[in-house]
């Protein structure tokens, strides 16, 4: 199978060579033409576009060609819908969706700036894609250990105000502004990462993250993130009759399964059971 697109490829057309390799057909052959010659050579070729306008293969609404294949060919790996809102916000320059979208771009735009031969780039961008799958499908949990010094730094801190007399440190302006953000987002999915908040707030990053948890319920920013979600999520299954896949979506987890095992972990029953239980209550209440 012959697949054609644009040349000087960044994000989707490496993406999706990836994905077509892959998943889909592994003799697959790509290739890069310049933009006004992909449709002409495509019939010429007897080649499938791929990510331009106009062709079956392509973006809609606020979804990239990457989502789209997996749409097409019925892809679940879990890990591929991982990867998906990293590289559509990677993409659509919408950093917000994810918060790896940055750097994929950052990574993805110097390589396209370091070769200039497109199959090569290709090859290259192959490695990248492999190891995101990796890290998606086995380590999205993982976290890189904090710097040691740091620690010290910030224990030595804390233990030096309480000897100054252990008075409760006052509380600053940033968490109103971030309590108020957080909850402005609950009806937009939450697709809210720390590096849109810390733009938000205009405070630097390292320090949002580190202070976020005196502040927030002794949680991090992905665990209270987590927590609102799985309390929005709770809203929905007691007022409103979505199916818990849309319930997945409008609380912005990745997919249904995700979902389900965020909202056991904090309520001890899974959604379904939650609202059998619900509707148990509610029956027996009219009885």
């Amino acid at each position: 199978m012959k697949w054609i697109t644009r040349e000087r490829p960044k994000i989707d057309r490496i993406a999706c060579p990836w994905l077509i390799k892959r998943f889909i057909d592994p003799q697959a052959e790509i290739i890069f033409v310049p933009d006004n010659q992909v449709k002409a050579m495509a019939v010429t070729l007897q080649a499938i576009p791929f990510d331009i306008p106009g062709v079956e293969f392509t973006h809609y609404e606020n979804q990239c060609t990457f989502d789209y294949f997996l749409k097409k060919y019925e892809l679940t790996d879990p890990g591929l819908h991982i990867m998906a809102p990293i590289i559509r916000g990677a993409d659509t320059d919408d950093h917000a969706i994810a918060s790896q979208s940055a750097g994929l771009w950052a990574i993805s735009a110097g390589l396209a700036f370091l070769i200039r031969d497109d199959h090569e780039l290709l090859e290259k961008g192959m490695l990248l894609y492999d190891a995101l799958y990796a890290w998606a499908k086995y380590l999205p949990q993982a976290k890189h250990v904090q710097n040691p010094t740091e620690a010290v730094l910030l224990q030595i801190y804390r233990t030096y105000l309480h000897e100054k007399g252990g008075k409760k440190a006052k509380v600053p302006g940033w968490t109103t502004e971030l309590r108020e953000l957080i909850q402005n987002h609950i009806d937009t999915n939450l697709n809210l990462s720390l590096k849109t908040v810390s733009e938000n707030l205009d405070i630097n990053p390292t320090y949002l993250s580190r202070e976020f948890s005196r502040y927030f319920d002794d949680l991090t920013f992905g665990e209270y993130i987590r927590k609102v979600r799985i309390e929005k999520a709770i809203q929905l299954l007691e007022t409103a009759d979505n199916t818990l896949s849309e319930i997945a979506y409008l609380t912005g987890f990745s997919d249904q399964s995700h979902f389900t095992r965020i909202f056991k972990q904090h309520t001890g029953k899974s959604p379904s059971q939650y609202r059998k239980n619900l509707a148990k209550r509610k029956a027996d209440s009219k009885g």
